[in-house]
Protein backbone atom coordinates (compact mmCIF):
# COMPACT_ATOMS: atom_id res chain seq x y z
CA UNK A 1 0.00 0.00 0.00
CA UNK A 2 1.10 3.73 -0.65
CA UNK A 3 0.34 6.60 1.15
CA UNK A 4 1.76 8.61 -0.99
CA UNK A 5 -1.07 7.56 -3.99
CA UNK A 6 -3.59 8.44 -1.71
CA UNK A 7 -2.35 11.47 -0.18
CA UNK A 8 -2.20 12.28 -4.60
CA UNK A 9 -6.21 11.03 -4.51
CA UNK A 10 -5.53 7.90 -5.76
CA UNK A 11 -6.79 4.14 -4.29
CA UNK A 12 -3.99 3.21 -2.64
CA UNK A 13 -3.39 -0.15 -4.77
CA UNK A 14 -3.32 1.79 -7.77
CA UNK A 15 -0.24 1.31 -9.91
CA UNK A 16 1.00 5.26 -10.98
CA UNK A 17 3.97 6.04 -12.97
CA UNK A 18 5.68 8.82 -13.57
CA UNK A 19 8.32 8.53 -17.11
CA UNK A 20 10.94 11.33 -16.69
CA UNK A 21 12.85 12.34 -19.84
CA UNK A 22 16.65 12.95 -18.05
CA UNK A 23 19.21 15.50 -19.63
CA UNK A 24 17.15 18.18 -21.28
CA UNK A 25 19.18 20.39 -22.59
CA UNK A 26 22.65 18.84 -22.47
CA UNK A 27 22.49 19.21 -26.47
CA UNK A 28 20.22 19.89 -29.60
CA UNK A 29 19.93 15.85 -29.88
CA UNK A 30 18.37 15.59 -26.27
CA UNK A 31 15.77 18.53 -26.99
CA UNK A 32 14.39 17.11 -30.09
CA UNK A 33 14.12 13.63 -29.00
CA UNK A 34 12.54 15.18 -25.51
CA UNK A 35 10.34 17.84 -26.97
CA UNK A 36 8.64 15.77 -29.27
CA UNK A 37 7.49 13.55 -26.37
CA UNK A 38 6.34 16.55 -24.37
CA UNK A 39 4.66 17.09 -26.79
CA UNK A 40 3.13 14.11 -27.52
CA UNK A 41 2.06 13.33 -24.25
CA UNK A 42 3.90 10.38 -24.23
CA UNK A 43 6.19 11.00 -21.07
CA UNK A 44 5.63 13.19 -17.56
CA UNK A 45 8.41 15.31 -17.98
CA UNK A 46 11.59 15.98 -17.85
CA UNK A 47 14.64 17.49 -16.29
CA UNK A 48 17.30 20.31 -17.40
CA UNK A 49 20.90 20.35 -17.19
CA UNK A 50 21.31 24.11 -16.68
CA UNK A 51 25.18 23.93 -16.93
CA UNK A 52 24.62 22.17 -20.48
CA UNK A 53 24.43 24.76 -23.64
CA UNK A 54 21.22 23.63 -24.95
CA UNK A 55 19.18 24.49 -21.56
CA UNK A 56 17.85 28.00 -22.64
CA UNK A 57 16.39 26.44 -25.47
CA UNK A 58 14.69 23.76 -23.70
CA UNK A 59 12.97 26.05 -21.24
CA UNK A 60 11.93 28.03 -24.51
CA UNK A 61 10.36 24.53 -25.65
CA UNK A 62 8.92 24.12 -21.88
CA UNK A 63 7.70 27.57 -21.47
CA UNK A 64 5.94 27.33 -24.49
CA UNK A 65 4.21 24.39 -24.33
CA UNK A 66 3.57 24.59 -20.64
CA UNK A 67 5.69 21.16 -19.77
CA UNK A 68 6.64 19.55 -16.53
CA UNK A 69 10.22 20.16 -16.54
CA UNK A 70 12.19 19.77 -12.77
CA UNK A 71 16.46 20.45 -12.59
CA UNK A 72 18.42 17.73 -13.33
CA UNK A 73 21.27 18.62 -10.80
CA UNK A 74 24.40 17.90 -12.00
CA UNK A 75 28.00 17.71 -10.61
CA UNK A 76 29.85 15.42 -13.26
CA UNK A 77 30.75 16.09 -16.65
CA UNK A 78 31.17 12.26 -18.02
CA UNK A 79 31.72 12.58 -22.28
CA UNK A 80 35.34 12.92 -23.39
CA UNK A 81 35.22 15.64 -25.40
CA UNK A 82 32.02 17.39 -24.28
CA UNK A 83 32.28 18.65 -20.94
CA UNK A 84 30.28 21.14 -19.16
CA UNK A 85 31.29 22.85 -15.34
CA UNK A 86 29.71 25.02 -12.60
CA UNK A 87 26.90 27.60 -13.14
CA UNK A 88 28.05 29.48 -10.05
CA UNK A 89 30.24 32.73 -10.68
CA UNK A 90 30.34 34.80 -7.73
CA UNK A 91 32.01 32.10 -4.91
CA UNK A 92 34.62 29.26 -5.35
CA UNK A 93 33.41 25.45 -6.17
CA UNK A 94 37.20 24.73 -6.94
CA UNK A 95 36.20 21.61 -4.96
CA UNK A 96 33.91 20.52 -7.45
CA UNK A 97 36.04 20.79 -11.15
CA UNK A 98 38.73 19.18 -12.68
CA UNK A 99 42.19 20.89 -13.73
CA UNK A 100 40.49 22.28 -16.59
CA UNK A 101 37.90 23.59 -14.53
CA UNK A 102 34.78 20.86 -15.55
CA UNK A 103 33.20 19.08 -13.68
CA UNK A 104 34.23 15.40 -12.83
CA UNK A 105 33.79 12.48 -14.96
CA UNK A 106 33.12 10.03 -12.25
CA UNK A 107 30.78 9.99 -9.13
CA UNK A 108 33.59 8.64 -7.09
CA UNK A 109 36.31 11.53 -7.85
CA UNK A 110 33.00 14.10 -7.07
CA UNK A 111 31.97 12.49 -3.91
CA UNK A 112 35.86 12.35 -2.48
CA UNK A 113 36.68 15.85 -3.19
CA UNK A 114 33.57 17.44 -3.15
CA UNK A 115 33.12 19.83 -0.35
CA UNK A 116 29.60 19.91 1.23
CA UNK A 117 29.13 23.79 1.11
CA UNK A 118 30.08 23.89 -2.59
CA UNK A 119 27.63 21.59 -3.15
CA UNK A 120 25.06 23.39 -1.78
CA UNK A 121 26.46 26.76 -3.22
CA UNK A 122 26.35 25.14 -6.49
CA UNK A 123 23.11 23.01 -6.59
CA UNK A 124 21.16 26.30 -5.33
CA UNK A 125 22.77 28.30 -8.65
CA UNK A 126 21.81 25.65 -10.57
CA UNK A 127 17.85 25.97 -9.20
CA UNK A 128 17.96 29.27 -9.68
CA UNK A 129 19.43 29.84 -13.45
CA UNK A 130 16.54 27.14 -14.18
CA UNK A 131 14.17 29.55 -12.73
CA UNK A 132 16.08 33.17 -13.91
CA UNK A 133 15.99 31.33 -17.89
CA UNK A 134 12.32 31.53 -17.06
CA UNK A 135 11.65 27.59 -15.73
CA UNK A 136 8.51 26.94 -12.83
CA UNK A 137 10.54 24.41 -11.97
CA UNK A 138 8.35 21.23 -10.65
CA UNK A 139 11.22 18.77 -9.17
CA UNK A 140 14.79 17.86 -9.01
CA UNK A 141 16.49 15.02 -9.34
CA UNK A 142 20.62 14.26 -9.95
CA UNK A 143 23.04 13.45 -12.92
CA UNK A 144 24.45 10.44 -12.42
CA UNK A 145 23.34 9.78 -8.83
CA UNK A 146 26.55 11.70 -7.92
CA UNK A 147 24.65 13.36 -4.40
CA UNK A 148 23.62 9.70 -3.52
CA UNK A 149 26.85 8.20 -2.30
CA UNK A 150 26.92 5.43 -4.54
CA UNK A 151 30.14 4.98 -5.04
CA UNK A 152 31.95 6.13 -1.34
CA UNK A 153 29.10 6.20 1.09
CA UNK A 154 29.58 9.35 1.28
CA UNK A 155 26.09 11.60 -0.07
CA UNK A 156 24.87 15.01 0.20
CA UNK A 157 21.11 13.74 0.52
CA UNK A 158 20.84 16.27 3.86
CA UNK A 159 21.88 19.34 2.14
CA UNK A 160 19.78 18.64 -1.02
CA UNK A 161 16.88 18.10 0.72
CA UNK A 162 17.12 21.47 2.59
CA UNK A 163 17.59 22.96 -1.25
CA UNK A 164 14.09 21.24 -2.04
CA UNK A 165 12.58 22.42 0.76
CA UNK A 166 13.59 26.22 0.21
CA UNK A 167 12.62 25.70 -3.27
CA UNK A 168 9.28 23.97 -2.24
CA UNK A 169 10.30 20.94 -4.93
CA UNK A 170 10.12 17.22 -4.84
CA UNK A 171 12.91 15.28 -4.93
CA UNK A 172 13.80 12.04 -6.75
CA UNK A 173 15.11 9.90 -4.15
CA UNK A 174 12.70 6.48 -3.61
CA UNK A 175 11.23 5.13 -0.66
CA UNK A 176 12.57 1.40 -1.19
CA UNK A 177 15.01 -0.04 -3.48
CA UNK A 178 12.83 -2.59 -4.37
CA UNK A 179 12.93 -3.95 -7.93
CA UNK A 180 16.39 -2.12 -8.26
CA UNK A 181 18.77 -4.77 -7.94
CA UNK A 182 20.32 -2.97 -5.21
CA UNK A 183 21.82 -5.59 -2.14
CA UNK A 184 19.01 -5.32 0.26
CA UNK A 185 21.67 -4.15 2.80
CA UNK A 186 21.28 -0.64 1.50
CA UNK A 187 17.66 -1.29 2.10
CA UNK A 188 17.99 0.37 5.98
CA UNK A 189 19.83 3.47 4.78
CA UNK A 190 16.86 4.01 2.03
CA UNK A 191 14.90 4.09 4.48
CA UNK A 192 16.67 6.03 6.82
CA UNK A 193 17.12 8.56 4.12
CA UNK A 194 12.96 8.46 3.20
CA UNK A 195 12.54 9.41 6.63
CA UNK A 196 14.90 12.45 6.52
CA UNK A 197 13.10 13.70 3.43
CA UNK A 198 9.66 13.14 5.28
CA UNK A 199 11.09 15.14 7.94
CA UNK A 200 12.40 18.21 5.65
CA UNK A 201 8.81 17.86 4.13
CA UNK A 202 10.29 17.09 0.57
CA UNK A 203 7.85 14.74 -1.01
CA UNK A 204 9.80 11.57 -2.62
CA UNK A 205 8.35 8.39 -4.46
CA UNK A 206 8.31 5.05 -3.48
CA UNK A 207 10.27 3.48 -6.30
CA UNK A 208 13.01 4.37 -8.80
CA UNK A 209 13.54 2.08 -11.99
CA UNK A 210 15.48 2.00 -15.52
CA UNK A 211 16.59 0.25 -18.00
CA UNK A 212 20.28 -0.63 -18.49
CA UNK A 213 22.23 2.54 -19.95
CA UNK A 214 24.14 0.71 -23.00
CA UNK A 215 23.04 -1.99 -24.97
CA UNK A 216 24.04 -5.56 -24.31
CA UNK A 217 26.04 -7.21 -27.44
CA UNK A 218 23.47 -8.33 -30.15
CA UNK A 219 20.48 -6.32 -28.20
CA UNK A 220 17.83 -4.72 -30.53
CA UNK A 221 15.03 -2.75 -30.65
CA UNK A 222 12.48 -5.22 -29.74
CA UNK A 223 14.55 -6.43 -26.49
CA UNK A 224 14.32 -3.20 -25.31
CA UNK A 225 11.17 -2.44 -25.74
CA UNK A 226 10.37 -6.17 -24.37
CA UNK A 227 12.32 -5.01 -21.24
CA UNK A 228 10.37 -2.20 -20.81
CA UNK A 229 7.15 -3.81 -21.10
CA UNK A 230 8.25 -6.48 -18.32
CA UNK A 231 9.09 -2.89 -16.07
CA UNK A 232 5.76 -1.95 -16.89
CA UNK A 233 3.89 -5.45 -16.04
CA UNK A 234 6.06 -5.59 -12.80
CA UNK A 235 4.97 -2.26 -11.50
CA UNK A 236 3.59 -2.43 -7.86
CA UNK A 237 0.46 -0.07 -6.36
CA UNK A 238 2.28 3.25 -5.23
CA UNK A 239 4.23 6.06 -7.37
CA UNK A 240 7.05 4.54 -9.72
CA UNK A 241 9.07 6.19 -11.83
CA UNK A 242 10.80 5.04 -14.95
CA UNK A 243 13.30 7.22 -16.14
CA UNK A 244 14.87 7.66 -19.85
CA UNK A 245 17.07 9.57 -22.10
CA UNK A 246 15.24 9.22 -25.49
CA UNK A 247 17.28 11.45 -28.08
CA UNK A 248 17.33 11.66 -31.32
CA UNK A 249 19.83 10.06 -33.30
CA UNK A 250 21.76 12.89 -35.09
CA UNK A 251 25.19 13.24 -36.41
CA UNK A 252 25.67 15.37 -32.90
CA UNK A 253 24.82 12.43 -30.93
CA UNK A 254 26.79 9.95 -32.48
CA UNK A 255 30.13 12.48 -32.26
CA UNK A 256 29.25 12.47 -28.05
CA UNK A 257 29.03 9.31 -26.75
CA UNK A 258 29.39 5.66 -27.45
CA UNK A 259 26.31 4.30 -26.65
CA UNK A 260 24.35 6.88 -29.12
CA UNK A 261 22.02 4.00 -30.17
CA UNK A 262 20.24 3.25 -26.91
CA UNK A 263 19.04 6.74 -26.36
CA UNK A 264 17.89 6.70 -30.05
CA UNK A 265 16.17 3.50 -29.16
CA UNK A 266 14.37 5.06 -26.17
CA UNK A 267 13.42 7.83 -28.21
CA UNK A 268 10.58 5.34 -29.37
CA UNK A 269 9.38 3.26 -26.45
CA UNK A 270 6.40 5.65 -25.01
CA UNK A 271 4.94 6.18 -28.90
CA UNK A 272 5.54 2.73 -28.94
CA UNK A 273 1.86 0.82 -29.44
CA UNK A 274 3.08 -2.05 -28.11
CA UNK A 275 4.03 -0.14 -24.88
CA UNK A 276 1.31 2.11 -25.07
CA UNK A 277 -1.07 -0.90 -25.13
CA UNK A 278 0.55 -2.78 -22.12
CA UNK A 279 0.14 0.89 -19.97
CA UNK A 280 -3.55 0.60 -20.90
CA UNK A 281 -3.92 -3.27 -20.12
CA UNK A 282 -2.49 -3.43 -17.03
CA UNK A 283 -4.27 0.41 -15.93
CA UNK A 284 -1.54 1.78 -15.22
CA UNK A 285 -2.21 5.63 -14.66
CA UNK A 286 0.31 8.38 -15.63
CA UNK A 287 1.04 11.26 -13.28
CA UNK A 288 3.55 13.87 -12.92
CA UNK A 289 6.11 15.72 -10.74
CA UNK A 290 3.66 18.35 -10.84
CA UNK A 291 1.28 16.60 -8.27
CA UNK A 292 4.17 16.06 -6.05
CA UNK A 293 4.54 19.65 -5.72
CA UNK A 294 1.33 20.50 -5.44
CA UNK A 295 1.00 18.24 -2.79
CA UNK A 296 4.23 19.52 -0.83
CA UNK A 297 3.56 23.11 -1.10
CA UNK A 298 0.06 22.68 0.04
CA UNK A 299 1.00 20.25 3.12
CA UNK A 300 3.78 23.29 4.02
CA UNK A 301 1.48 25.94 3.91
Amino acid sequence: MSMLATRLGHAADDRLLIVNADDYGMSRSANLGITSLLQAGAISSATLMTPCPWAPAAVAQAREGGYDVGVHLTLTSEWEGYRWGPVTRDGSVASLVDEAGYFPRDCETFERKADADEVRTEITHQIRRAIDLGLDPSHADNHMGSLYGLATGRDFLELTLDVCAEFGLPFRLPRSLEGTGAPAELEPIARARAELADAKGVEIIDRLWTLPFELAEGEDYTAVRDQMTGLLRALRPGVTEIFIHPFRATSELRSIMPHWAKRAMELDLFTDPEVRGVLDAEGIKLINWLDLRALQRASRG
